[in-house]
């Protein structure tokens, strides 16, 4: 706008309001039109000054109280003040003049939603369908998607889009909405037949290909989704959700060098994301490629500090390799961030296992036991150290809790008659052996893995023979 035309309104807006001023003082018998109370009232309205323009509709309306523009005005500014129910009596005295305003509708409902009555605010907007077509249409109809999100009838808020893409199916914004919308109600197969729909139209519509993709995805047909998201990015290559998104379809077929590259174009055209890095370290866990996996953790461990699981995985990936020194000052990084997760204590101990240092393997043992009691893995493992050193008592003592957590797993049967056989009570030993043997026969090769010498003891072969024989394993 040129600064003469700003003058000229500045100049006109401030005669007008020379005017309202002598005509709410009684110092004249000024004349203004409909017209120029309204550029009044939203001048008033732009600054922000919401009593005086409320005062203002009140002049306006009682010089022209057959105006329906503005009630309207006059109602929006009541909800502005709060004042809801007053804003009603305005909009049904508005709508005995006029009711093809759309702005008409759109206010009720911002009023009875103000006053927590979604249902009557929903009413008013399936009603008004019925008076408009075109944009105005579409602009009610993602107004009552809004009102069905409110009070979560979702499945109504997932039609209501449906409908505006019936009507425009390149809706940006539709075809933006209901994506997430498919997915949340589960209607994938409905979604997928919407963007075919679509497709065969406009073929060159990357999003509708991008929201068909994600529709196969959340039915799990993966290589379906990802030829979809192939033409989502043929037609637009720097759309990085759909290379994201495909990623994780290849990761989900375990298709890990696809993934990867998928994921790094995300990195290319997108900021950098440490679920990215932890996404493309993961595929290169599962290849067993442990430098570029750790290398891919430690980016992402980068971009999110607080992110003790990276450490963690970061040390998993030097356990894969033996290298434990290294993996138990990842671990104890993890730990300063969390201490108490059962995961990194049950690492931690298993290096120290490894590392020969029984007593700092039993201690991390006892936090995940302590901190899980009903982790099976946690006992498994503090019974294993416990056996390695040699406290038969505690481990069959402990071996008894396990059992009581656990909900009497029958592995922890068979620890207690390893334990028992090792303090010399064999018999005891036996009848433990075959009570295990009578819940879970295959798990007999736990007790042998614990210590193959036990296989020296005639007692102890008596009794598996005698259930291999019955077939029980």
């Amino acid at each position: 706008m040129s600064s003469y035309n700003y003058r000229q309104n500045r100049d006109e807006i401030q005669e007008l309001l020379h005017q309202y001023d002598n005509l709410r003082s009684g110092r004249s018998h000024s004349f203004l039109e409909e017209e120029a109370f309204e550029k009044i009232i939203d001048y008033l309205d732009e600054r922000e000054e919401l009593l005086k323009a409320l005062e203002a509709t009140g002049f306006a309306i009682e010089r022209y109280p057959y105006s329906s523009s503005l009630l309207i005005k006059r109602a929006d500014l009541l909800i502005a003040a709060k004042r809801y129910k007053e804003s009603l009596q305005c909009l049904q005295q508005a709508e005995l003049l006029d009711n093809s305003d759309i702005n008409l509708y759109i206010l009720k409902t911002d009023a009875y939603l103000a006053l927590d009555k979604q249902e009557k605010a929903a009413a008013v907007l399936e009603a008004a369908l019925d008076y408009f077509d075109g944009d105005e249409k579409l602009e009610l109809l993602f107004e009552l998607a809004d009102v069905y999100d409110d009070y979560e009838n979702f499945d109504k808020v997932f039609d209501c889009l449906k409908m505006v893409l019936e009507m425009d199916p390149n809706n940006e914004e539709a075809l933006y909405k209901i994506c997430f919308w498919t997915d949340f109600t589960g209607r994938n197969e409905e979604g997928i037949k919407l963007h075919q729909a679509i497709i065969d139209q406009f073929p060159y519509n990357e999003l509708a290909w991008f929201n068909l993709a994600a529709a196969y995805q959340g039915i799990k047909l993966y290589e379906k989704s990802i030829d979809a998201y192939q033409y989502a990015v043929v037609i637009d290559e720097k759309f990085d959700y759909a290379w994201r998104n495909m990623g994780d379809a290849y990761l989900r077929l375990r298709r890990y060098r696809e993934a990867i590259e998928a994921l790094q174009k995300v990195l290319e055209l997108a900021r950098p994301e440490d679920v990215i890095y932890e996404a493309i370290g993961h595929c290169y866990d599962r290849l067993h490629n442990y430098a570029q996996a750790r290398f891919n953790y430690r980016k992402a461990a980068h971009l999110n500090q607080e992110n003790s699981h990276m450490f963690f995985k970061i040390a998993v990936t030097y356990m894969n390799e033996g290298i434990w020194e290294s993996a138990v000052k990842n671990l104890e990084t993890a730990m300063r961030i969390y201490r108490n997760q059962p995961d990194y204590n049950l690492a931690m101990g298993q290096c120290y296992m490894e590392m020969g240092k029984v007593e700092e393997a039993v201690q991390y043992f006892g936090n995940v036991v302590r901190t899980k009691p009903k982790n099976v893995n946690g006992w498994i493992e503090l019974l294993k150290c416990l056996y390695k050193t040699n406290c038969f008592e505690d481990g069959a003592e402990y071996a008894d809790h396990a059992l009581a957590m656990t909900n009497n797993k029958p592995i922890f049967i068979f620890y207690k008659s390893a334990f028992l056989l090792a303090m010399g009570k064999s018999k005891e030993a036996v009848l433990q052996l075959e009570a295990g043997m009578d819940k879970n026969p295959k798990l007999v090769k736990k007790l042998v893995d614990l210590n193959p010498s036990i296989l020296q003891n005639q007692m102890i072969v008596d009794v598996i023979a005698r259930f291999k024989r019955n077939k029980s394993f």
